[in-house]
């Protein structure tokens, strides 16, 4: 094991890949030369080359559209969009042939694309370059949509995204790069798709995330742990599509209460899907409604005392906790 940075971790999973496998190729906006704006990317044209390194005009669409001709070919290229948002640009080619050509050619044709880049709040990045975008790419079927929430699984994860068949949507939570933790030095380490992982044991309550939301239920429920001696059940989901909810039911089953945190807005997130699978399934084994925690349902404003104001807090997730637990 290795300390090492989210961003870190990311850099390490696709230049072993790109050693193991000459099929691996990156594309992006300003990702040679300039070494990507996050440097998620430095030294690898130097020895990469600019074959397996490519420097793409601004033109995300073209970047998407050509990955999935050379994914139908056998490549397997990798598109950084400098930040997910932009991806938008390219939801044709995302959502209406990367997602769907196995489905046309009767799984005749692999697409092993993968749609890496930074998503989320940040800092100061404003309205259009602030968003998460789950439940956007998870609503449709032939995508898989992961957003590890630690160095660990942004390393694990991302190589099962490049070695697989799929088009795989990876968000990677721009406010997580410089976070570090222990990731294995193994190689071959890989962090299967769905399967959600149980990240803290407890009894009293079950708080469901994913992302840089993991690391705030995680803090949460250290300090609850600590000063009133609430004990919370943390699930970290890791992907969106395939999403493992047993963890969560089983869970559920011992804590009676559940709270889903998210970072986005409320209506129609991810929040809202997990919970209703919860009522559907659990619903006599819960003690209290499901409550969710998210953001504000506005654009992020640019002001930083605003966008602290549109964002989940700790505080947020602590009232969501004795909310459940009938101790308000």
């Amino acid at each position: 094991m290795s300390e090492m940075s989210y961003r870190d971790a990311i850099r390490a999973a696709m230049m072993e890949e790109m050693d193991r496998d000459p099929s691996v190729l990156i594309m992006g906006e300003d990702i040679g030369i300039y070494e990507g704006t996050f440097r998620i990317t430095a030294g690898m044209l130097k020895k990469y080359g600019a074959k397996r390194v490519i420097d793409t005009p601004i033109a995300e669409a073209g970047m998407v559209g050509t990955a999935v001709g050379m994914a139908m070919l056998g490549l397997r290229p990798i598109v950084e969009m400098m930040t997910v948002n932009f991806a938008i640009v390219a939801a044709d080619q995302i959502l209406n042939h990367a997602a769907k050509i196995r489905y046309f050619s009767g799984g005749q044709v692999d697409i092993p694309v993968v749609i890496r880049g930074p998503h989320g709040a940040g800092v100061q990045l404003s309205a259009q370059h602030s968003q998460s975008f789950e439940s956007f790419y998870a609503h449709f079927p032939g995508l898989k949509v992961v957003a590890p929430g630690s160095p660990a699984d942004a390393k694990g994860l991302l190589k099962t995204a490049i070695r697989g068949k799929d088009p795989v949507m990876f968000l990677e939570s721009a406010a997580l790069y410089g976070m570090k933790g222990e990731v294995p030095d193994d190689p071959n380490f890989t962090v299967p798709f769905g399967e959600s992982r149980l990240a803290r044991e407890g009894r009293d309550a079950t708080i469901v995330s994913w992302g840089r939301m993991l690391q705030l239920s995680l803090i949460v429920a250290e300090k609850l742990a600590k000063d009133e001696g609430i004990e919370l059940e943390v699930i970290d989901l890791r992907c969106l599509r395939p999403l493992d909810m047993e963890p969560v039911y089983a869970s559920v089953s011992k804590t009676h209460r559940a709270i889903v945190v998210q970072e986005q807005w409320k209506p129609f997130g991810p929040g809202a899907e997990i919970s209703a699978s919860i009522n559907e399934r659990m619903f006599d084994e819960l003690d209290a409604p499901v409550a969710r925690v998210t953001g504000e349902d506005v654009p992020m404003p640019y002001a930083r005392n605003l966008e602290l104001l549109a964002t989940p807090h700790e505080e947020h997730v602590v009232a969501a906790v004795k909310r459940v637990l009938y101790r308000e």
